[in-house]
């Protein structure tokens, strides 16, 4: 009997063992890149959503007079996405996420959408070998591998969804991710 169980216990574990090492879909696991690629997008897919739907006579509203509006939320997303981009490119980053800069909704999403798509399209042209290199941040000046750079701002990009979840739920409305599905 001991001899029949321990002959099923490693069969069992070989079999659950060789499903953990596939994917299921057949497909090669994701790449660094790949990865950070899809986790960028995914946030960014989400907060731009957000800047989209929230009403223009509503992107000044602070839930507390000590904290950013709205729209300086979403600004400080866009101009945190923007020092990834230039850290990797190599370049001092610029501070331009100034709501006197951007006084429309319309301006405000366009810039978060253009800081978006410039990581995503950075992310993607460095590749695996490229996010593994060594970068220089501009604030604390540590060396990090420039995907520990850009994990960290989709981290960030997080935070800001989440902040901007409760300026929905303080402002009365449901956030489109909690909306039910149509």
């Amino acid at each position: 009997m001991n001899k029949l169980f321990g002959t099923l216990l490693l069969f069992a574990t070989l079999w659950v063992g060789s499903g953990w090492a596939q994917t299921g879909t057949g497909k090669t696991p994701e790449t660094l890149a790949q990865a950070a690629l899809a986790s960028w997008n995914e946030i960014g897919r989400k907060i731009i959503t957000m800047a989209e739907d929230f009403p223009e006579d509503k992107y000044d509203f602070k839930p507390t007079p000590a904290q950013r509006s709205f729209a300086e939320q979403l600004l400080h997303v866009a101009g945190s996405n923007e020092y990834f981009t230039e850290v990797a490119a190599g370049k001092k980053p610029t501070d331009d996420e100034s709501r006197d800069h951007y006084k429309t909704k319309a301006a405000v999403v366009a810039y978060l959408k253009k800081s978006f798509a410039a990581g995503a399209e950075m992310i993607q042209s460095k590749g695996d070998t490229g996010l593994s290199k060594p970068v220089e941040t501009a604030e604390s000046h540590d060396v990090v591998p420039l995907a520990d750079l850009a994990y960290g701002l989709i981290e960030h990009s997080g935070e800001h969804y989440g902040q901007l979840v409760v300026y929905y739920r303080v402002a009365g409305m449901v956030p489109p991710e909690s909306r039910a599905k149509k």
